[in-house]
């Protein structure tokens, strides 16, 4: 199980002065209509074209443009990878929290921390996400395979992650998975291959993507109806995992790694991708 500290070691990282973490944090939240991480400023000292790129990322990871990824290269430089990855826990963590309430499940969650926050300003932000949180949330096996697999590209499609739409993950391949099931993603409602299951677990990642500040009461439903407390939370976390996406799509650096076709990979028992 994910942790309660594993979130609140992402809200009390704030690299250098803090200020970028707290313009971020304000601008995602502002964007996605959810309460903001905790942040030790208030961010108002921020740079335009940060605060630019933020907005674009909460809204849609996919549009941004060639000439605002130039510009916040030109601002940021080296830390611009760490940057954006900070974009990703202010973007995300929020989604998180709206959609365990909106389940009623994970209650341990729905507080940024359990105390006072003590504020790391000396951790990369890249470290921790990739190397702690992400790997933590896929050594979690409560969900079967198969619907991890379906929901994890329905997250690829709706942030347009090349790289993730190229992939296919071999333990759900051997549950069941086929291209023709995956094909049915894309209009997964008139599917006659994907299950109900599969289906309200759908309906549930575009809520969480697209409004997570507004998740419909049936969404919700669905997913208490086909999912234990333990499978919820852990598809709610599965989103997130998901969605580091949005990073690569973000500066560009999501091309596939194979030319034609698919390529296929491991999620190990570590929660690490090894290909094969």
């Amino acid at each position: 199980m994910v942790s309660h500290d594993e979130l609140t070691r992402l809200v009390a990282l704030s690299p250098g002065d803090g200020l970028t973490t707290a313009l971020v944090r304000r601008v995602c939240a502002r964007t996605l209509g959810l309460p903001a991480l905790p942040a030790e400023h208030d961010g108002r000292d921020g740079y335009a074209v940060v605060a630019e790129f933020a907005e674009q990322f909460s809204t849609d990871v996919t549009e941004i443009s060639v000439d605002q990824r130039t510009r916040l290269w030109k601002v940021l430089g080296d830390s611009t990878f760490g940057v954006v990855t900070q974009m990703y826990i202010a973007d995300f963590v929020p989604r998180v929290r709206a959609g365990l309430e909106a389940l009623g499940v994970g209650a341990d969650y729905l507080g940024w921390v359990t105390g006072p926050i003590v504020w790391d300003h000396t951790s990369d932000p890249s470290d921790v996400v990739f190397n702690g949180f992400l790997p933590t949330v896929a050594r979690l096996r409560e969900l079967d395979a198969l619907t991890a697999e379906v929901v994890r590209l329905r997250g690829a499609t709706q942030h347009n992650c090349r790289l993730c739409k190229s992939l296919r993950e071999t333990t759900a391949l051997d549950a069941g998975g086929s291209e023709t099931l995956y094909g049915d993603i894309e209009q997964f409602e008139a599917s006659t291959q994907l299950t109900d299951r599969h289906k309200a677990a759908l309906r549930y990642v575009d809520a969480l993507v697209w409004s997570p500040a507004q998740i419909d009461r049936g969404v919700a439903a669905g997913v208490r109806a086909h999912f234990s407390d333990a499978q919820a939370i852990e598809l709610t976390f599965d989103v997130m995992r998901n969605a580091s996406n949005k990073i690569a799509v973000a500066l560009g650096g999501d091309a596939p790694r194979v030319e034609h076709g698919t390529e296929q990979y491991l999620l190990d028992v570590d929660g690490q991708t090894v290909f094969t």
